[in-house]
């Protein structure tokens, strides 16, 4: 019998976003999946060791994802997306990272799908021409991308409709994390920052888990001279949260350059609710963070205090 080619799936950048398309389709292709464990200490120094300073720390994080797995698998997938649309474009490590993996460890082989819509390179294209290299089956790789497309917007779904559910139904405080997923849900660029919010009996809520075309739609009331995707998709939710949260809390990597020119507009802009600004970097204390969520988890509450005195 043949073995199952083993496939890695570093767990940075776009595995937060895209981890249910992408394993989908490479279980329906009939390949053995290996995820990198959570982000550790270890990971993030093998990373920074593997980058150029000027990388952010996002993008080390994911090259550290990257040489864990790079003796135990066959392929290393590597995606690289670059627009959604003719009018955006994505960071340029997004559609940099196959050629920046490839690289900095050329004792790998990197397979990918290119998503560049501005270009003429759709996502099913891409994704049947990364099929068929795995298996020249045509009709397999159609059904395994539709397979695999229909779990990502049904996951997609379920997030933002349950947490709508939560926002209208949770008595606690409400603070939204406004930045990308592959922040938010990094053990160790936002899993600290969530769970001491938790501990402040706060109820965190996430950009990322949004409706994204109306989030999209919603981030032209901030800014319609913005082309990042990914940033009208988290500063979206911001518009659409404002009125439902009772703070929002701007989430960065050092030394992002999208970040810190859309976070900064969003907070000149947005003057409904209170908002505070954390920039994670590679020296980063807990203590100094957790000292500054407490201020702001006070402020928002002496805010809300004040507003329902207002309405009694």
């Amino acid at each position: 019998m043949k073995n199952k080619i083993k496939v890695g799936i570093p767990r940075g950048l776009l595995y937060f976003k895209y981890n249910v398309l992408w394993t989908s389709f490479l279980e329906e292709m009939g390949c053995e999946i290996m995820i990198s464990p959570e982000s550790n200490k270890q990971i993030l120094e093998k990373g920074a060791q593997h980058s150029i300073d000027e990388s952010c720390l996002s993008a080390k994080i994911y090259i550290g994802h990257v040489d864990w797995l790079r003796d135990k698998v066959d392929y290393l997938f590597v995606p690289s997306i670059a627009s959604y649309s003719k009018n955006t474009q994505t960071c340029s490590k997004f559609y940099a990272m196959p050629d920046i993996v490839r690289n900095t460890f050329r004792d790998i082989k990197v397979i990918t799908y290119k998503l560049d819509i501005a270009n003429g390179k759709n996502e099913r294209d891409g994704f049947i021409k990364f099929g068929m290299s795995i298996n020249n089956n045509l009709l397999k790789v159609i059904n395994a991308y539709k397979k695999a497309k229909k779990k990502q917007l049904e996951y997609e779904k379920d997030q933002h409709i349950n947490q709508d559910k939560l926002l209208e139904h949770t008595s606690k405080l409400k603070i939204l994390i406004v930045s990308h997923p592959y922040n938010i849900h990094d053990k160790i660029i936002g899993y600290p920052i969530k769970e001491y919010l938790n501990k402040l009996d706060v109820e965190v809520i996430y950009a990322d888990k949004v409706n994204k075309p109306k989030s999209i739609e919603a981030s032209r009331n901030i800014s319609t001279d913005l082309y990042w995707t990914y940033n009208q998709e988290i500063i979206g939710a911001l518009d659409l949260y404002k009125s439902k949260v009772d703070g929002a809390i701007f989430l960065t990597t050092f030394p992002c350059g999208p970040d810190s020119l859309v976070n900064d507009l969003c907070i000149r802009k947005v003057k409904e609710i209170p908002c505070a600004y954390i920039l994670i970097d590679e020296l980063q204390g807990e203590a100094g963070i957790q000292t500054r969520l407490e201020s702001f988890v006070d402020i928002v509450l002496t805010k809300k205090i004040k507003n329902c005195k207002k309405t009694d």
